[in-house]
């Protein structure tokens, strides 16, 4: 495996706007030999998100590194202890087919995560980047533990068709929530009322989505999972009860601005409103709003073994179903992620390598 080549992708410049493919670049590299306590990593899912363009690609420091991001690798070659070949990876090694690790790296460069080897009990090997990773713990701690759903409320979530949004509805439903999802265009709407069972969905590319979206919430909105920020975040805001909590996972409508067309943040905007910032522990009957990571909670045991089991178990009896966007090959990743912050992709986006 030492005269194998790796293809691995680059930033090349900080995007203006909008990533394109002359952004990034792919560079071949021969393998090195492993030394003491190595191992020769083979990617065979790697996980596209849009945080991406968020917390890497806005930096010149980061030009000519790989990409950042989630993947499960096979153990091709070992010298490090416990593991050995064939074991799938849980690691944070980015947009590349090979890489070399050791049994001390972390997930998402987080001390609290250490690698882990998949358990293929719990499901299909990429849904450890997706509905039994990232994206499920994310949508279960915003939505669960950040603000706490109750039977009887109504949820509206952003991106409701995508990898995080799909989970947030049906984990709502299972809890006795309403939930109102909130997708581009009529085939994914249509797929998060009929297919996941969300109780309405409205497409916010439709000239009518303001008055649609009143029209799905009568009784106003008791959560707003976001994910989007901009002209969602303002039809949802005036629907907003008492005691509303938003949990806040990203804003990707906002990644792309340049200087001359930013808008406030869903942070700066709902601080404008008034809205308290809401703290871990403390009572929310005032409700708020605050930004959390998946980390929260996929870093703490045993709290996330129980989330982990929890959503395998649902995922197996019917009640959690999940849709995946995938493509193969390194190098179809790059058009990959751009048709995701596009709104191209339907579910989570995965490249299979």
């Amino acid at each position: 495996m030492t005269e194998a080549i790796n293809r691995r992708v680059a930033l090349r410049r900080v995007p203006a706007g909008m990533p394109t493919a002359e952004d990034f670049e792919t560079v071949a590299e021969p393998i090195r030999s492993l030394g003491a306590g190595e191992m020769l990593l083979r990617t065979r899912w790697l996980s596209l998100d849009p945080y991406m363009r968020s917390v890497f690609m806005n930096t010149a420091a980061n030009v000519g590194k790989t990409i950042i991001g989630g993947t499960v690798s096979e153990v091709l070659e070992s010298r490090a202890e416990d593991w050995a070949p064939g074991d799938l990876v849980l690691g944070y090694y980015g947009w590349q087919e090979y890489s070399i690790g050791t049994a001390g790296d972390r997930q998402w460069n987080n001390p609290a995560m250490p690698i882990e080897k998949w358990d293929g009990s719990l499901g299909p090997a990429s849904t450890a980047v997706g509905v039994l990773g990232m994206t499920g713990y994310t949508a279960y701690q915003g939505l669960l533990n950040v603000a706490k759903v109750r039977a009887g409320e109504t949820v509206v979530v952003s991106a409701a068709s995508g990898a995080v949004g799909q989970v947030v509805g049906q984990l709502a439903k299972i809890h006795g929530a309403r939930a109102v999802g909130v997708a581009g265009g009529p085939a994914k709407c249509a797929w998060c009322v009929d297919e996941v069972g969300f109780d309405a969905c409205v497409d916010y590319k439709a000239p009518t989505f303001t008055q649609d979206l009143r029209e799905a919430t009568p009784d106003g909105v008791d959560i707003y999972f976001e994910n989007v920020g901009g002209d969602v975040l303002e039809a949802v805001i005036p629907l907003l009860n008492t005691g509303c909590r938003v949990p806040i996972c990203g804003y990707i409508a906002h990644y792309n601005e340049t200087a001359g067309e930013r808008r406030p943040t869903p942070l700066e905007r709902l601080r404008a409103q008034g809205l308290p910032v809401l703290k871990p522990g403390a009572d929310d009957a005032a409700g708020g709003f605050r930004f959390f990571g998946f980390s929260e909670l996929a870093g703490t045991q045993p709290a996330a073994q129980e989330a982990l089991a929890a959503m395998s178990e649902w995922i197996a009896a019917g009640t959690l179903k999940y849709r995946e966007s995938i493509t193969d090959g390194i190098e179809s990743s790059v058009g990959a992620f751009i048709g995701m912050l596009q709104g191209d992709n339907f579910g989570k986006t995965i490249v299979r390598l």
